[in-house]
């Protein structure tokens, strides 16, 4: 069953949301150790952007992906097919 763009969004979108937590959270940690001193809102504004970029990056792999899919499906029933034969 093919997967329409809208779940492909959907599930991008849950996915990035679910680890935009722990991105923050990691960055907190993170940032100090390598002498970076950020704030709450910082680490959040800067969360929110890698989760908008991190959706479009997943949710363009995945339609890329279901692509490739779709023509290998298409390309195997074509090399199933019998041959037209050709009338006289």
């Amino acid at each position: 069953m093919k997967q329409s763009r809208a779940m492909s969004l959907l599930e991008a979108i849950a996915n990035v949301v679910v680890g935009y937590g722990v991105a923050v959270a990691t960055q907190m940690l993170v940032f100090p150790l390598f002498g970076l001193q950020t704030t709450l809102a910082q680490n959040l504004k800067m969360g929110a952007v890698f989760s908008i970029v991190s959706i479009i990056r997943s949710f363009a792999l995945r339609r890329v992906f279901e692509t490739i899919r779709v023509a290998s499906r298409s390309a195997d029933h074509d090399a199933h097919a019998e041959p037209e034969r050709s009338r006289p």
